[in-house]
């Protein structure tokens, strides 16, 4: 389905119902992962990492870390989106790609990298620029499923702590959001009305 982008934004709601035997296939996750990273990120770092929760007994354990969410198990694919610290030492590697196809030129990179060598020693900038890229990262996943015909739901009930350590993170993956992802079920609220843009812009 081709929807405008306008359209896909203005009829998305969060499920919170999946049909559990409707699947999503291995090519539908690795093509929402795929469109999730061409998210914008500082410095163009894409300091994010996803975990795509399949199987049975996987999707249970995260139930349980979820605070029981019965659609952590009816949706048949659950990604845990990270956002990952110390990017500042990443911009090198992530860049070269594009100094090879001559899109950036190397004194450019170099200027990156100082600026954002700025970052190190401070912790909490580290995990801000992590959040950032995770979420945006999430939220262009969640407009690629509306686009491939499916539903999901950002999540952010879940025991950090214990998702971490019981999936294997990286020392340096902070998870910031579950998306789940399926064929939404019937009893899904509609989306909800929106606060007015008088209320939420301002001129300056």
């Amino acid at each position: 389905m081709n929807k405008p982008i306008k359209d896909l934004i203005e009829s998305r709601v969060s499920a919170n119902y999946f049909d559990p035997v409707a699947p999503v296939s291995d090519a539908q996750v690795a093509e929402l992962v795929r469109l999730a990273t061409l998210a914008p990120s500082a410095y163009n770092v894409q300091n994010w990492q996803f975990v795509a929760v399949r199987s049975q007994e996987a999707r249970e354990k995260l139930r349980e870390l979820s605070f029981g969410q019965q659609k952590v198990v009816d949706a048949p694919v659950i990604f845990i989106i990270s956002g990952t610290l110390r990017a500042q030492d990443q911009v090198a590697a992530a860049l070269k790609p594009a100094v090879d196809k001559g899109i950036l030129i190397q004194p450019v990179v170099d200027s990156w990298i100082r600026m954002a060598q700025s970052m190190d020693g401070d912790e909490r900038a580290q995990r801000d620029e992590a959040l950032r890229s995770a979420s945006l990262a999430a939220m262009t996943m969640i407009l690629a499923a509306e686009g491939m015909g499916l539903s999901s739901c950002a999540m952010t009930g879940f025991d950090a702590e214990a998702v971490h350590a019981a999936f294997g993170l990286g020392a340096n993956e902070v998870p910031v959001m579950l998306v789940a992802v399926g064929h939404a079920a019937k009893g899904n609220w509609p989306q909800k009305p929106r606060r007015p843009l008088d209320a939420v812009l301002r001129y300056a």
